[in-house]
């Protein structure tokens, strides 16, 4: 191990750290989210061990004293009234640049699933939720219309985010040097005339962001991943190529959720509804709003749990537009199971 090797490894375990104290601080936030009046501490056990765990080389003081400061700079942190948005998928997931894109000074925070965001806004455990609906070139994505269909959450904002990949490795790396690619399959899948002409070998894994993190930790040799250009920016990796997805429009729709619906005016609206098994049931919702010339922008049939469809459809309205709320009202005996999911802008 030369001079530079060894800076490399230092410079590689610094960054880990970092990311371990962002994530403890994210916990931290959760756990106000939880219970408001527990203040952030560390428990007499816990101290023990990181006095008698510093070992021969660290000072144990030393040791307590930089855990202290964490929890002063984690208290800090609770005491700013920080509103949290659940995404799923790893830090860098392009759910999480929508979620910058729409409201920045939110604390985005990641989760394993999907339903786990929705849970968390249910619970109050996140103001806000983001979820991806739709892609140009992937359509829709059934999971997540199968979640709403079953929310009481509204609707409070939408995103349509260009969705630009990026050829990430580790600092220093070579692209001559380069034999095989992470990403999720989609992203693969998006980017495969890039990957083919470059002769790389694609290896599937379960998150494009997880991929970035996975190689920033694992720092494996000749590999790269395909990414958002956050990723580069939160895992310390270099950017090699942009924008090689294999297609121009490649945009993803995302919806934004809360516990409570949005008071604001908005200009466009989403509804749920099911028809009765009847010819025509359709076309006559349908064409109220065709009388109306109001403007669908969205429709979509999911099957639901009673064995037929439910139809999620978005217009454009305003809440209060006489117009809108004519229609609505004409709509609503035509239907079953009716629900207006909010009034919102979309970016």
């Amino acid at each position: 191990m030369n001079l530079a090797d060894i800076k490399k490894k230092i410079d590689s375990i610094d960054f880990q750290i970092l990311k371990l104290i962002s994530t403890r601080m994210e916990l931290g936030l959760k756990s106000k989210k939880i219970g408001a009046a527990i203040a952030d501490f560390f428990s007499t056990n816990v101290l023990d061990k990181i006095k008698t765990q510093s070992g021969a080389l660290i000072d144990p003081q030393f040791c307590e004293k930089l855990f202290n400061d964490i929890v002063l700079e984690s208290q800090k942190l609770r005491d700013m009234n920080f509103q949290l948005i659940g995404f799923q998928g790893e830090h860098g997931a392009y759910s999480e640049v929508a979620a910058r894109q729409w409201q920045e000074k939110l604390v985005p925070i990641p989760c394993n699933e999907f339903l786990e965001v929705f849970e968390g806004v249910n619970s109050g455990l996140f103001d806000f939720g983001i979820v991806p609906v739709g892609n140009t070139l992937g359509g829709v994505v059934s999971q997540v219309n199968q979640l709403i269909l079953n929310t009481n959450l509204f609707v409070v904002g939408a995103i349509e985010l260009p969705i630009h990949h990026c050829l990430l490795a580790l600092p220093g790396t070579d692209f001559r040097e380069l034999r095989v690619v992470y990403s999720h399959n989609q992203a693969l899948g998006q980017c495969h005339h890039f990957i083919f002409r470059n002769k790389l070998e694609p290896i599937p894994y379960y998150d494009t962001a997880g991929a970035a993190r996975m190689l920033s930790e694992k720092a494996l040799k000749g590999t790269a991943v395909i990414a958002s250009k956050l990723c580069a920016e939160l895992y310390d990796l270099l950017i090699i190529k942009e924008n090689i997805e294999d297609f121009d429009r490649n945009i993803t729709r995302f919806l934004i959720f809360a516990k409570e619906a949005s008071q604001k005016e908005g200009s466009k609206c989403s509804i749920i509804f099911s028809t009765a098994h009847k010819a025509g049931t359709l076309f006559r919702v349908l064409e109220v709003f065709a009388k109306q010339n109001i403007n669908l922008t969205r429709i979509e049939s999911i099957p639901n749990q009673k064995g037929s469809y439910a139809f999620f459809l978005d217009f454009v309205g305003a809440k209060n537009d006489s117009t809108v709320q004519q229609a609505l009202a004409a709509v609503k005996p035509l239907t079953t199971d009716f629900k207006i999911m909010g009034f919102y802008d979309e970016l």
